[in-house]
């Protein structure tokens, strides 16, 4: 195939950057795409045509027809040009040429040559546009179809062609042939089947061929690159999050529908303005559509409809997301004066009816709809689709209806009649069904006709109101394109009354054409702009579109007005406006932020206040959120060029205090890894960010500082330091004062808080600081007799070490920033008096209360917040909806349970728990009850490797049981399945049976789990395993409980009443049979298999009416089955069953089973996707 190709620049300096070898642009397939040799006319310069001698390079007329051929857009045309340029003394040019400046469509043009080829050994030739180049005009385009013929000027049928159409711009300048034609061919070397070459005498002409086209819509041809949505149609698109361009489609509709927009508007969501709310997310993204100017997201909505990733990923079926939004959005409006809007809006009503022909008898009913499913295949036009619905079946013959007593057996009319349309009228084009033979979904791509307006008044019932047209015009047309696999979807729609037609392609969106909405999607094959299915030199069969239509918006023409009434400003809910302004001003303050986040430094403060109120290791917690935590650092953000007294001067004022008074200590990590004030900043001189670079090992992005306030002040204000002090001459004086933090342990509240600072000599004992203690607290001046202080270093989160009280400070190895925790406790006898317990020992607990601050340390180190959330099948999640506890990782199984008991108010020994799945959040397996389990064992699993990284750490599912763990691990638990209603409803229970048991006991307890009739009232049971989808044995009633297979399914079922005869009387061993289900292979098992009875002679079409009641399958679904009989011994070559032979002598073995061939409905048959849902 030759190449289209498109030429940069003209001025461009580096040659290199002229060759851009594209694969051919224009040379397509009829749907846009790239076609198969076989579907288009391909221009190879190694084969090409010469023209017959009649057609010569001269006759411009003719030459125009050949090369000019008709365009698959069929665009007006505005104004065809012919160019000629002699090009002499071909062979002394330089490497690239332009021809004369001629116009076309008001605009300059001229040709463009490299005569030795563009970078190839071919000749390279370009049409561009003539404009100075710097004098383009802005947003500057031209469509244009053309055509560059080479010919011999003394021969003018010796020629070459190329064609090709192009919008041009500024940014794209030109277009054309870099291998236009190998040079080698060009000189010396006679034509094909000619005596002279094509250029002769150094000399040839050049014709450009110049069809100046509408651009009716403004993106013929159209790149998109930069393309503005908002700026060209005054509409945004929505974005596609994966695979949810049908749902973007279906929202377009909906939005356009302008009474539609204005109800859900009225949704009242001022009091549940939640993310989870699809009534307001749906407000949310109507208003963005109406005021964004670009794409709009749709993720806001999704998962307010409670979607997760895959479904986003999984194309569902528009019909169904449109009637379950239709619900959702009426149940919304349920109790407000927009209650029936919906309906009256969208819902319709029909008549079923069954009409004697002969007596005056009819049954009716009258339903209401809300689209109208219409059959494409079989119909070439939506009126005849209409037809086809309303056609009326006749009852006669044996298929009489009985008209009751008075009338018995009648000749009827059967079928549907509208009694009513609503003024938005959905119909769904039923482009995708099931093909018996293939047994599985197809899509129609047939031909298949919609007007743009026709009578609906024609399929009413002849009583309807027609007081009022009932006369539709189309208003939307949403269309599939692709296969029933992979496939695109998008809309066209009228937003006004009269104007444009649009195309809302995602977040793309164009003006249409009348041609693109109608004949564009009415499927079939392609046309080519002739009229001629496909070129008639092409003998296969048409090329079928890939795109049609398949549903339609039509709007009664009375109601027009009143349906795409304009949606202003005052529509629009005053809280969601304000709720916008306020998200984009949160937005913008975050993007200047961002902009500047540079320039600023974060500091992280601990104040008094702030340590006060911690309780925890350390002075404070340095990730806790200061908006929600009153113990967590206050945050200040300061340029970096700030100098320390600039920051010193913020902090003060923001602690209302006089900043003279005030010092900051910068915190550094320790190697124990905790983090305490080194020193204090006494030079204020150097900047915020100096300071933060000076400060060592720092692991924060944030300067973390102390702050500390002067107890005393001189009589000229400045204050006075205990240590540290500065001194007139600048030197600063550091004594043997050191810095203690002091924390207290309240035992009655069970919580840690801070006490403040005290600043106490080196040489001091530990028992000094008892009398300091005493008066912060508030305490008094002693103690009663049977009370003591008692005092810990807090040296690490799981190092608390106590003080003795005649040590020293320094003996004791305290610094500054060490913290010191006390409280008060009952005095024992000892010799030591204060402190005494020494570090080795272990803290003991008998309860829940914590004694001494060890204890509490200990507790804090190992403290887990874990969510409880009770079992979604075993647990009923609304009467205990989840919590959480504030657990110790040490604690045990039985403590936990018991924990749990207390908080729910049941039996703790009656708890099972369950571990969660990370991924998908449901239960895992039960947790085994150990006695070495504890909390973090359970939730921390070791020696599992990669098993557990999909467990959460930080929740559990519980189960109440009906008796003790105790006692169940003496059962055992069997999951069974009840069928009812043939095989075709399906109920599971657990039921626990004790180990020792038998069958008949598992029975017993279903009875009594499944409240079911006893068999003494209801008949008799059978019990029987089914594995991979076939029968496999039956129970008998004395079959030990314990050898009932963990890997197949128990199946209890009633038995039948002919089945119990035949038990009865016993006749022959034979006369049963195994059934099972299978698609297409009888390796593709499927479904619920059973036990069936044959009888001795019976034909098959007898033997079908007894499985359809046996199975419970009615209608189509049981019409659909193909019967065969798989021999164990050919197991993969059925022998299918007609109704004359007998299966009492086909299936003569034991080991020969029933095969029931139909498709398995338990799968989706579309895209692999399960049931559609919305939630919120």
């Amino acid at each position: 195939m030759d190449d289209v190709h498109h030429h940069p620049e003209a001025l461009s300096p580096s040659p290199n950057a002229m060759l851009v070898d594209q694969p051919e642009e224009h040379v397509v397939g009829p749907n846009g795409t790239a076609a198969d040799n076989d579907d288009i006319a391909i221009i190879n310069p190694d084969s090409m045509d010469i023209t017959p001698d009649p057609l010569l390079a001269t006759d411009y007329d003719a030459m125009k027809e050949h090369v000019l051929t008709p365009l698959v857009e069929e665009p007006q045309i505005l104004e065809d040009v012919v160019s000629t340029w002699t090009v002499d003394s071909w062979r002394t040019l330089g490497k690239k040429e332009h021809g004369p400046v001629f116009e076309a469509g008001g605009y300059p043009w001229r040709v463009l040559l490299f005569p030795f080829g563009n970078n190839v050994d071919q000749a390279s030739i370009y049409l561009e546009h003539g404009f100075e180049a710097n004098n383009v005009p802005e947003d500057w385009s031209c469509c244009v179809q053309f055509a560059l013929v080479l010919w011999n000027p003394n021969d003018p049928s010796i020629f070459s062609y190329h064609a090709a159409h192009h919008r041009f711009t500024k940014e794209e300048s030109d277009w054309g042939f870099t291998r236009f034609l190998e040079l080698r061919k060009m000189f010396n070397v006679p034509w094909e089947n000619r005596d002279r070459p094509l250029i002769e005498n150094d000399t040839a002409n050049i014709t450009a061929y110049v069809r100046i086209v509408e651009d009716e819509t403004g993106v013929l041809w159209h790149n998109f690159n930069n393309y503005d949505s908002k700026k060209e149609t005054g509409y945004v698109g929505l974005k596609n999050q994966g695979a949810t361009c049908y749902l973007n489609s279906l929202l377009q509709s909906l939005y356009f529908t302008n009474a539609f927009r204005k109800a859900i508007y009225h949704i009242p969501t001022q009091q549940d303005e939640s993310m989870t709310n699809s009534a307001y997310t749906l407000q949310r993204l109507f208003y963005q559509l109406q005021t964004s100017n670009a794409a709009v997201g749709t993720n806001e909505l999704t998962k307010s409809f409670g979607w997760e990733t895959r479904h986003i990923f999984e194309q569902q079926d528009v019909q169904e997301l449109s009637r379950k939004l239709m619900e959702r959005m009426e149940d919304k409006m349920k109790g407000t004066e927009y209650e029936k809007v919906l309906p009256q809006m969208f819902s319709g009503k029909i008549k079923t009816y069954i009409s004697c022909i002969n007596v005056p008898y009819e049954s009716s009913r009258i339903e209401d709809f809300w689209d109208v499913q219409l059959n494409v295949s079989g119909n070439k036009h939506l009126l005849e689709s209409f037809q086809d619905y309303i056609n009326v079946e006749k009852l006669d013959g044996e298929n009489q209806y009985f008209a009751g007593e008075q009338y018995k057996l009648q000749d009827a009319n059967k079928g549907v009649i509208f009694n009513s349309f609503p003024d938005v009228l959905h119909l769904q084009l039923k482009r995708f069904e099931y093909d018996v033979e293939r047994d599985t979904m197809m899509k129609i791509n047939d031909r298949y006709e919609f007007p743009e307006s026709f009578d609906a008044g024609l399929y009413l019932d002849k009583d309807a109101d027609r007081s009022e047209s009932w006369e539709y015009e189309l208003h939307g047309v949403l269309v599939h394109s692709g296969d029933l696999n992979a496939g695109h979807y998008y809309a066209f729609l009228k937003p006004n009354k009269e104007g444009w037609w649009y195309k809302y392609d995602d977040d793309k969106v164009t003006k249409a054409t009348r041609r693109e909405v109608l004949e564009d999607n009415f499927g079939g094959p392609f046309k080519t702009p002739n009229g001629q299915l496909r070129p008639l030199n092409q003998k296969k069969a048409p090329l079928m579109r890939p795109n049609s239509a398949y549903m339609l918006v039509y709007i009664r023409k009375s109601r027009l007005d009143k349906i795409l009434t304009p949606v202003t400003a005052d529509d629009t809910p005053k809280h969601l406006q304000q709720r916008f302004e306020e998200e984009m001003a949160a937005r913008e303050a975050r993007r200047k932020e961002r902009e500047e986040q540079h320039l600023f430094l974060g500091v992280k403060v601990i104040t008094e206040s702030t340590f006060e109120e911690h309780d925890g290791t350390d002075l404070t917690n340095f990730d806790a959120n200061p908006d929600t935590d009153p113990s967590a650092p206050r945050y200040y953000r300061v340029l970096r060029t700030s100098t320390m007294q600039d920051l010193v001067k913020y902090i003060a004022e923001d602690l209302e205090v006089d900043s003279r008074v005030i010092r900051l200590w910068i915190m550094v990590n320790r190697q124990n890894k905790t983090i305490r004030p080194d020193q204090p900043v006494m030079d204020l001189r150097p900047t915020v960010e100096e300071t933060y670079n000076r400060a060592a090992a720092h692991r924060d992005h944030a300067l973390r500082v102390w702050v500390e306030e002067a107890d005393s002040v001189s009589a000229d204000g400045e204050p006075v330091w205990p240590t540290y002090q500065g001194q007139a001459n600048g030197v600063i004086v550091k004594n043997d004062l050191i810095l203690l933090f002091l924390k207290w342990f309240d035992t009655d509240n069970q919580r840690l808080s801070g006490i403040g600072h005290v600043y106490i000599s080196k040489e001091k004992k530990v028992e000094d600081l008892v009398p300091i203690i005493m008066e912060k607290m508030g305490w008094g001046d002693k103690l009663p007799s049977d009370e003591k202080i008692q005092l810990w270093e807090e040296i690490k989160p799981n190092m608390i070490e106590g003080l003795k009280a005649k040590s020293t400070l320094k003996t004791a190895e305290l610094q500054d920033g060490d913290i010191l925790c006390f409280q008060r406790m009952a005095e024992r006898k000892s010799r030591l008096g204060l402190g005494e317990r020494g570090a080795a020992e272990e803290p003991s607990r008998t309860s829940d209360r914590f004694e001494d601050a060890r204890e509490y340390y200990d507790f804090l180190l190992n403290k887990k917040t874990v969510k409880f959330h009770a079992h979604p099948t075993k647990c009923d999640p609304e009467k205990y909806p989840a919590f959480d506890l504030v657990l110790n990782a040490k604690m045990s199984y039985d403590k936990l349970a018991e924990k749990l008991g207390e908080r729910l108010g049941v039996d703790p020994t009656h708890l099972r728990f369950y571990t969660v799945n990370a991924t998908t959040g449901n239960p895992r397996t039960a947790i085994r009850r150990g006695p070495n389990q504890n909390l973090n064992s359970i939730l921390n699993p070791v020696g599992y490797g990669q098993i557990n990284n999909n467990q959460r750490v930080d929740a559990l599912y519980f189960e109440i049981l009906d008796m003790s763990l105790a006692e169940l691990d003496t059962k055992k638990s069997i999951k069974i399945t009840v069928l009812s209603e043939g095989i075709t409803k399906e109920d599971q229970y657990d039921v626990l049976v004790a180990k020792n048991g038998q069958v008949v006991d598992l029975l017993d307890a279903l009875i009594k789990k499944a409240k079911l009739p006893s068999e003494e009232e209801a008949g008799k049971f059978r019990i029987y395993e089914v594995s991979n989808h076939k029968f496999f044995r039956e129970l008998d009633r004395i079959y030990p409980v314990i050898s009932i297979n963990d890997y197949t399914t128990v199946v209890v079922e009633r038995i039948p009443q002919e089945e119990l005869e035949a038990m009865q009387e016993a006749k022959d061993t034979n006369q049963w049979i195994s059934v099972f289900h299978f698609q297409s292979e009888p390796g593709r098992m499927h479904g619920m298999p059973f036990r069936f009875l044959v009888k001795e002679g019976e034909k098959f079409s007898e033997t079908k009416k007894r499985l359809e009641k046996r199975t419970g399958l009615k209608g189509k679904s049981f019409e659909k089955i193909k019967f065969c009989v798989v021999k164990r011994a050919s197991y993969s070559r059925p022998t299918y069953l007609e109704d004359d032979d007998i299966l009492w002598e086909v299936a003569a073995s034991e080991d020969d089973f029933l095969g029931l061939d139909h498709a398995d409905r338990s799968r989706s048959l579309r895209n692999g996707t399960g049931d559609l849902f919305l939630k919120g």
